[in-house]
């Protein structure tokens, strides 16, 4: 099995649990763990960190290879699903709908649908009232399996270990 991250999983670690500077075992783990076929991103996700101008941005840009294009047919048709369903819902107010769908988020998910992948998230189900739109709704609608980026490092047996880094 392999797995999408979503930014916030990148984002959260940079400002979080795995900083740059004291942690960098965890971002050298992320590349043997793509080296490996295990995770991955998306290209709008590339962008999103890319734009951003700071050391995680450098980061990305220094791995395009790590986010996979969103331009194959079986991707772009999920998305279509995804965009009508997310239209439909009830709620939230449909600026909240346009902002979600011109983000990264939904082509994620359209990814991880097309290629049978898990997307990783620190994203939690919002009850249908909620005035935003979150991944693991959406995910749960078309069926495609979520986890946090805790749970990935706990499957993917990730070791973090002291070492040499200065």
């Amino acid at each position: 099995m392999s797995y999408l991250l979503d930014a916030n999983s990148y984002i959260q670690a940079k400002n979080t649990h795995y900083r740059m500077g004291f942690c960098p075992g965890f971002w050298d783990w992320l590349d043997s763990a793509y080296d490996a076929g295990k995770i991955s991103s998306v290209s709008l996700v590339y962008k999103e960190l890319a734009d951003y101008g700071d050391e995680l941005s450098r980061w990305a840009k220094d791995r395009p290879n790590h986010f996979l294009p969103v331009d194959d047919s079986n991707t772009q048709r999920t998305f279509i699903q995804i965009a009508a369903f997310v239209m439909d819902l009830p709620l939230p107010k449909q600026t909240e709908k346009i902002r979600f769908l011109d983000g990264a988020d939904p082509w994620l998910i359209a990814k991880a649908c097309a290629t049978r992948q898990t997307v990783v998230t620190h994203e939690v189900l919002v009850p249908p009232t909620s005035q935003k739109i979150k991944i693991p709704n959406i995910c749960q609608q078309f069926n495609v399996p979520y986890i946090s980026a805790f749970d990935l490092l706990d499957t993917l047996n990730a070791k973090l270990l002291l070492g040499t880094h200065s």
